[in-house]
């Protein structure tokens, strides 16, 4: 019987530290951390300056060649689109085996056949960079690669909401 109460009052004291552990966590505020590369609004405004001082002149035109006034030199996502990608890649990457390490960005252009309103305009299209688990028969369970490697097999977002506009002067 004397055994009986420590294993209930074991249970008692356990389920209330637990309780007030989970609490805290879940009031605990998240950690946000700037970033590497984050610049200020200014060096951006430079950079945008730059391109539009430095290769605006030459994109515009190509597209003008196309017969359009400017090409895209921004793409828009929305914030849902961007989450949902992350967490599809996440899901993706996952089921290939792959660890996911980060997003590259490229441009490209959507050539001739692909219909008036985006007829070879440039575009901006992500791919998940990845790191593949490779199990092998050895002491060492797991071999990663270089981080950074695109995930040739995953698919990438594109169809972001193009802009020709210039950055805020």
């Amino acid at each position: 019987m004397k055994n009986l109460i420590y294993i209930i009052l074991g249970i008692i004291i356990g389920a209330v530290t637990t309780y007030y552990v989970v609490q805290k966590n879940l009031t605990d505020d998240i950690k946000i951390t700037k970033p590497k590369g984050v610049i200020t609004p200014e060096q951006a405004k430079v950079l945008a300056n730059n391109w539009t001082k430095y290769r605006q002149a030459a994109v515009d035109s190509a597209a003008q060649r196309q017969g359009r006034e400017k090409d895209d030199r921004s793409v828009w996502w929305s914030i849902e689109d961007i989450e949902n990608y992350i967490a599809f890649s996440k899901k993706q990457t996952d089921s290939l085996k792959y660890s996911l390490t980060g997003m590259r960005m490229y441009l490209g252009v959507y050539g001739k056949n692909a219909g008036q309103a985006k007829k070879n305009l440039t575009t901006m299209f992500l791919v998940p960079t990845v790191k593949k688990l490779n199990s092998k028969g050895s002491m060492i369970p797991f071999v990663f690669q270089e981080d950074g490697a695109n995930c040739d097999e995953c698919d990438p977002l594109n169809d972001g909401h193009g802009g020709g506009g210039s950055y805020p002067q």
